[in-house]
């Protein structure tokens, strides 16, 4: 195992996974191929990485606007976070240098470590972090992902240059796991003054690298923070980053993408395809991260708001008549693995129940047979009073990977046999979350990450149907259940280690039995880089990948 990195947990190697995975409960987040550069040979200092990402250009560098995962990808390079997590997966201090929290759970005090400047030469202190969560907080931000971490913080006081006083409207006991998100980084109080527009141009951090330029539709400029102060001195780190720049560029189509891998124009891309993780890996010349996120599995949600998945029977149909283990083993070359659980499998308080998930087709049929689906029409699918047994499946096209995708027509053609219907709608982003909002469609698949169970409450308590100041909404399922609320309002206040496990094992059994979702597999995370570029593998708490340590061979 290697010591914690800033804002990081660096990745096991793949050869020690099994036998770590027994000391460590599971705690790491994920696993990767061998990197033989971390210690043979000297790191060279200088040279630009070229990272080309799949994903979807961010509309704004800032991840306190909005906050999705293409912002956590490249803002882990300039931001950093309160807390982060350490090689086993444990929570420790990062800019913050301690915690504390009153015996009845609702003032939380952390002390902010000193010494520590942004790259605009403001110092990090109280006052700062305080600024940073009222925009967090402020509806005027748009803010999703970390609205919603911080949406139990009552009010806020800068006691002196040091301490924070957080008083609560009720327990956290995810707040700490909440700020080692990026989506919750902490940014200059200095910048935060600025116009949103120009924040999001160039957001201003405490990280090893800054935002020189951003040239949209093509890449983000980024280049060393010579005055970097790492916050937590660890042996073998150097002061500042090895490399001089990283040119953070988007190239959406997949093919083009590895190519350019391939023909050493870039040393790293992200959503790496299975065909090409299965091809690379006979390459040499390529190495491979694989980097689960936490909270959430990826799965499609059920949404039991309207017809015909407000009956529990009609969602317990649909699971039995779709055949995924097929697909994921045909499409996914062994590079995704089964979930049978809300929750992705670096989380420790993950429970699965397989048996729920079986392909059954003749159960399928008694379901819709007892729910009143009975008579088919001429191309075969079930009806009901005239109504076709229909279900409309908008896709993002930019968070869907294509083997995805091909394994959604593959559960479309299952499904058929059973009298189902599923119309699968392949929309840009900003047409998926129109149709979201819409409440326009009967299945969805949207990745949500977050650190630690408390994702829970985001996905499935019936108070996530409100929407955050960005206008997302997180249960998408649109569950509202008042005894799954208590669970998850105890499991998220509980001091109690084995009471907050206990409590979520009973929260996920009664999403998961009321067939709200249907479990795929973890959020991939699939990363390819040239043999060139050494010591890659220290990641976030959300599995993105940081690059303090990395350098690139001569």
């Amino acid at each position: 195992m290697t010591h914690a990195r800033p804002l990081a947990t660096k990745l096991i190697p793949a050869a020690a996974a099994l036998a770590a995975a027994m000391v460590l409960a599971g705690c790491t987040p994920g696993t990767t191929t061998p990197d033989d550069g971390g210690a043979a040979g000297t790191p060279v200092t200088g040279g630009t990485l070229v990272y080309a990402s799949g994903d979807a250009e961010p509309s704004c560098l800032d991840p306190h606007v909005g906050g999705n995962y293409p912002q956590a990808l490249v803002a882990s390079q300039y931001l950093e976070t309160l807390y982060t997590k350490d090689s086993v997966g444990k929570l420790i201090p990062w800019l913050a240098e301690d915690s504390t929290v009153s015996d009845d759970g609702l003032t939380r005090t952390v002390k902010i470590r000193d010494g520590i400047k942004f790259t605009d030469g403001t110092a990090l202190d109280a006052a700062a972090v305080k600024a940073n969560f009222e925009h967090l907080l402020d509806p005027a931000t748009a803010s999703s992902t970390g609205y919603l971490a911080l949406g139990k913080i009552d009010s806020m006081k800068a006691v002196d240059a040091r301490t924070l006083e957080l008083k609560l409207k009720s327990p956290d006991n995810s707040l700490l796991e909440s700020f080692s998100m990026p989506w919750v980084a902490i940014e200059s109080p200095t910048a935060l003054k600025r116009s949103q527009a120009e924040n999001c141009e160039s957001p201003v951090g405490t990280g090893p690298f800054k935002v020189a330029s951003w040239k949209k539709q093509e890449a983000v400029n980024l280049v060393r923070n010579d005055a970097y102060v790492l916050p937590v001195e660890q042996a073998g780190h150097a002061r500042t980053a090895h490399l001089d720049a990283i040119t953070w560029r988007f190239i959406p189509e997949a093919a083009t993408r590895y190519a350019a891998l391939q023909s050493g124009e870039v040393q790293m891309i992200d959503n790496a395809q299975p065909d090409a993780i299965a091809t690379s890996a006979k390459n040499p010349a390529i190495k491979h991260l694989d980097a689960p996120r936490p909270g959430a599995s990826n799965r499609i949600e059920l949404n039991s708001s309207k017809a015909p998945f407000n009956d529990a029977n009609v969602r317990e149909a649909f699971i039995h008549s779709v055949n995924v283990n097929a697909g994921i083993d045909s499409l996914f070359f062994g590079t995704a693995k089964r979930s049978y659980s809300p929750l992705s499998s670096v989380e420790p308080l993950a429970y699965s129940e397989e048996s729920l998930f079986s392909n059954d087709p003749a159960k399928a049929g008694k379901l819709l047979d007892d729910a009143g689906w009975s008579q088919r029409d001429a191309q075969g699918y079930r009806v009901k009073d005239g109504t076709r047994l229909s279900l409309t499946f908008p896709v993002s096209t930019s968070q869907s990977i294509p083997a995805e995708q091909s394994l959604f027509e593959q559960m479309q053609a299952t499904a058929k046999d059973s009298g189902i219907e599923i119309k699968i709608k392949l929309l840009d982003l900003s047409s998926w979350y129109g149709e979201l909002f819409a409440n326009n469609y009967n299945l969805v698949s949207a990745p949500y990450t977050k650190v630690g169970p408390g994702v829970l409450s985001i996905l499935f308590h019936s108070d996530s149907t409100i929407p955050a100041p960005s206008g997302y909404f997180a249960n998408l399922s649109q569950v509202k259940d008042p005894s799954l609320d208590a669970l998850l309002n105890k499991a998220g206040s509980t001091k109690d280690e084995a009471e907050r496990k206990d409590l979520y094992t009973q929260a996920q059994k009664k999403v998961l039995e009321g067939y709200y979702l249907l479990p795929l597999y973890n959020q991939q995370n699939h990363f390819l880089y040239s043999e060139k570029l050494k010591n890659v593998g220290a990641t976030t708490a959300v599995a993105s990948p940081t690059f303090f340590d990395t350098w690139l061979a001569k």
